[in-house]
Order: structure tokens, then C-alpha cells, then sequence
């Protein structure tokens, strides 16, 4: 279902169809930007991207207590873990995920905006 909803809502965007790996999802954007998604329940998710070099992600592995945003936090471009400023565990998954491209479409890197 998250398959063809993806298919459907970012069809104009996806550079080709989502793909089904064991328990992810593989998406190829027109931006160059690329993702792998494990959703396992709306409080247990991963996403990984990647944008040119850069390698991102975002996952809710209880593994940084220091983290502002603890469990859910940000892999960032330079090796950094930091506050997840998108997502929201025990939201539902397609508005969790459609937030989450809909800022990755725009700022791949999740770099606060210049003042």
C-alpha cells in the first residue's frame, strides 16, 4: 500500500519505480536524491538517503540518549548525530514519510535556512 501511494502522489518526481527489497523500499528521485526505507511499525522506522556524495538518515534505534529528539535522531552529512527535525514518532506512516520527502525534495541535506 505505501508502494502505490508513493508511486501515485510523487509520480512526477520518482525517476523510476519504487522497488520492493526484502523489507525496504528503494526510491530514485529526479533530483538525484536516493532512499531506502525500513517502516516496521510509527514508532520503529529508518530512513537512509543519499544526495550526490552526502549520506543521511534518520532512525528511531534507541542509541543516543543525549540526543534533544531521543529515541528518533538525524545521521547527518558530516558524521554528526543530531535532533530529527522532520519526523515524529507515533505518527502515521504516510504522514510521517510524506513530510519527510516533501523537505528531502527541497533540501536533500536538511540544512537549517540561511537568515
Amino acid at each position: 500500500m505505501l508502494k502505490e501511494q508513493l508511486e501515485a502522489h510523487y509520480a512526477n518526481r520518482l525517476s523510476e519505480p519504487v522497488r520492493l527489497a526484502q523489507d525496504a523500499l528503494i526510491l530514485s528521485f529526479d533530483s538525484g536524491l536516493q532512499m531506502e526505507v525500513r517502516y516496521y511499525s510509527s514508532d520503529e522506522y529508518l530512513f537512509n538517503w543519499s544526495w550526490g556524495e552526502a549520506e543521511l538518515g534518520i532512525d528511531t534505534a534507541p542509541t543516543h540518549p543525549e540526543c534533544p529528539t531521543f529515541p528518533h535522531h538525524l545521521h547527518d552529512d558530516e558524521g554528526s548525530i543530531l535532533g530529527d527535525p522532520v519526523t515524529v514518532p507515533g505518527t502515521d506512516c504516510w504522514t510521517n514519510f510524506s513530510r519527510l520527502l516533501d523537505v528531502l525534495l527541497v533540501n536533500p541535506l536538511l540544512k537549517p535556512a540561511a537568515h
